[in-house]
């Protein structure tokens, strides 16, 4: 296994509350990796650490060798870091295929003065990258909607766009905050083959998910956290037989002192 993302011994607090402690864990290119754990167990916390939304209180991240900046998103996006939300967070007034462009403009090269002088080579880079949100679009099965209002699309197709949007800024590694989150069971299973063709299409997978179900079925291997603490990490056949984890799905677990 070829590491991608490393966390090393990351702790987070908010005031006394400790939200993880020590949680250490390694995603290997190619991987689709889980995180599971009862409802507050510290995952949220441990992407928004990843993705530069907090700066950890201890430990660092470490992908593809280099330590990521911290509590600063748009610098751990252009290192190949994309994420999508547990609440989506679409540029509701768009429409479907200027919030997939939106996600693309990170990789472009136009200046503030190409872009006000519209010259020719900022009128190409608009042209390709309005080509390759439609064909994320299409990728991720809602290109009819191109023209549509992010707004206006069904709850699951906003999910779909905002894996879109995060694809456009050409990660090496997606990180899926709950995508499952309100979905039919129609939806879930055409989501699990999408997460199946990203990975496919060379693209590493990190997925917070409260689907157990979907997670056993799809993920490579899968941490479990509890209390901030991580309690396991495994293949899903042995993590779902491990008597810590079980115990913390029903109750009990690794707690601190506050």
């Amino acid at each position: 296994m070829i590491t991608l993302l490393e966390a090393r011994g990351i702790d987070k607090r908010f005031g006394g509350l400790k939200a993880l402690s020590d949680v250490s864990l390694t995603i290997g290119k190619g991987e689709i990796y889980g995180l599971i754990g009862p409802n507050g167990a510290g995952k949220t916390t441990l992407f928004n650490v990843l993705t530069g939304a907090y700066a950890p209180d201890g430990g660092e991240f470490v992908f593809n060798g280099t330590a990521l900046p911290s509590a600063k998103p748009h610098l751990v996006v252009a290192q190949g870091i994309a994420r999508t939300f547990q609440n989506i967070r679409l540029f509701r007034d768009l429409t479907a295929l200027e919030n997939v462009m939106a996600g693309h403009h990170i990789r472009t090269k136009a200046t503030i003065w190409g872009i006000l002088t519209q010259n020719k080579r900022t009128r190409e880079e608009e042209r390709l990258t309005t080509e390759r949100a439609y064909e994320l679009l299409k990728y991720v099965g809602i290109e009819r909607f191109a023209t549509a209002t992010a707004k206006n699309l069904s709850y699951g197709d906003q999910r779909r766009l905002e894996i879109a949007r995060a694809l456009a800024t050409e990660p090496q590694l997606l990180a899926l905050d709950e995508p499952a989150a309100g979905m039919n069971a129609t939806e879930t299973a055409q989501l699990k083959l999408l997460i199946e063709q990203i990975r496919r299409d060379g693209i590493t997978v990190l997925l917070i998910e409260h689907d157990v179900k979907l997670v056993m079925g799809l993920c490579d291997r899968v941490a479990v956290l509890d209390f901030g603490c991580k309690i396991a990490e495994g293949i899903p056949a042995v993590v779902q037989t491990n008597e810590a984890v079980i115990n913390a799905y029903l109750g009990g677990g690794c707690r601190h002192e506050h």
